[in-house]
């Protein structure tokens, strides 16, 4: 069936395998017979190409601290994830508890984001076109 050739502590050995069936083997080592019982298959190298990518640099002390941002107010927070389509309010303005402060787009439907206390905008974090997810900070409302 096969020939390999094996080197053996500095000893070259012809080996014909002749037949194998189930767990039974029939060799033959440099003119000599013999049968052999198998007791496992032995594992196939793998073809799977190895993936080896440089070692990332270890981030700078300053670098891995997540900044907090200071709030200046109250936040008003995305309902649902989805896009801004219109920020009707300026830094500065005056806005009254229930007035529409800012349009979003989610789940394919416009819904308006309202003001929950009265009070004068601090801080406007997002622009039309901006992608938010649920519970991100859109506007910050200081009290009265």
């Amino acid at each position: 069936m096969k020939k390999y050739k094996f080197r053996i502590k500095g000893h070259d050995y012809e080996v014909d395998i002749l037949q194998i069936e189930n767990n039974h083997a029939e060799l033959e080592v440099n003119g000599t017979h013999y049968s052999v019982e198998l007791l496992r298959e032995a594992p196939q190298p793998s073809k799977t190409p190895v993936l080896v990518r440089s070692e990332l640099p270890k981030p700078k002390p300053e670098e891995s601290v997540i900044a907090r941002k200071d709030t200046k107010g109250t936040p008003v927070k995305a309902p649902l994830p989805g896009t801004i389509l219109a920020v009707l309010i300026n830094p500065g303005d005056m806005v009254k508890k229930g007035q529409v402060v800012l349009r979003i787009e989610a789940m394919k439907m416009e819904n308006d984001i309202h003001a929950d206390k009265p009070g004068k905008v601090s801080a406007v974090h997002v622009k039309a076109g901006d992608a938010v997810l649920q519970n991100d900070v859109l506007i910050e409302v200081e009290e009265l």
